[in-house]
C-alpha cells in the first residue's frame, strides 16, 4: 500500500465492514480487535475488487514493505536519503539488509538495487516531462554521480536517451492536440 488512494480504499472497506482500526500504514493495518475468518475472506474479496491484494504470508508482506519504502523514497520524497539505500531500507524496516535482499531477490526475481534503478528511471521520466528541471538537476536530485551515469541507466532501461525520450513525448503530446 503506497498511495493515499490505496489507504483510503482500505479505510473505506474497513468502515463498510464495521472494523475499527488504529492505523493504516505502509502495507499494514492495525485493527482494534481480531477479525473472524469470514471477515478476513470478505475483506480480501472487497479489496481485490478495488485492485488491492490482502497479503497473508510474512514474506509477501515484507516484500511489499520493501517496495513501499523504495517507492516512497524515490517518488514522494523531496530529498533522497544521505545514507546508502541499503542502510536506509534496513533502518526503516528494522531488518538486516542481506536478509531483505535475499528474500526480495528470491520472490521478485530481481535485486533490490535493480528495483531501485527502475524506479529512479521512472522518476527521471516524470521529471523530464514536467520540464521544470534540466538533466543535470535531475541527475543531482536522484543522486547519480553524473549526467552520463543517469543517461546510461536511462538508455539501458528504456532503450532511449533521456533527450530523445523527452522529444518523443513532446511530439506525441503535439499529435494529440490535433485530434
Amino acid at each position: 500500500m503506497v498511495s493515499l488512494r490505496c489507504k483510503m480504499i482500505v479505510k473505506d472497506e474497513l468502515g463498510k465492514m464495521g472494523l475499527r482500526h488504529l492505523a493504516i500504514d505502509l502495507g499494514t493495518v492495525e485493527l482494534l480487535e481480531d477479525i473472524t475468518n469470514s471477515q478476513h475472506v470478505q475483506l480480501k474479496t472487497n479489496l481485490l475488487k478495488s485492485g488491492l491484494e490482502l497479503l497473508d504470508d510474512k514474506k509477501s508482506i515484507l516484500i511489499e514493505k520493501i517496495k513501499s519504502v523504495i517507492v516512497e523514497m524515490i517518488h514522494y520524497s523531496d530529498e533522497l536519503p544521505k545514507v546508502n539505500y541499503s542502510e536506509y531500507i534496513s533502518e526503516r524496516l528494522n531488518y538486516d539488509y542481506t536478509y531483505l535482499s535475499n528474500i526480495f531477490s528470491e520472490v521478485k526475481g530481481i535485486t533490490i538495487q535493480q528495483f531501485i534503478i527502475i524506479h529512479k528511471i521512472e522518476r527521471a521520466k516524470e521529471l523530464l516531462l514536467y520540464d521544470e528541471m534540466n538533466l543535470s538537476e535531475i541527475s543531482y536530485k536522484l543522486h547519480y554521480s553524473s549526467v552520463a551515469h543517469l543517461s546510461n541507466q536511462f538508455k539501458k532501461i528504456t532503450g532511449l536517451s533521456p533527450t530523445y525520450y523527452k522529444k518523443l513525448k513532446q511530439k506525441s503530446d503535439q499529435n494529440l492536440e490535433y485530434l
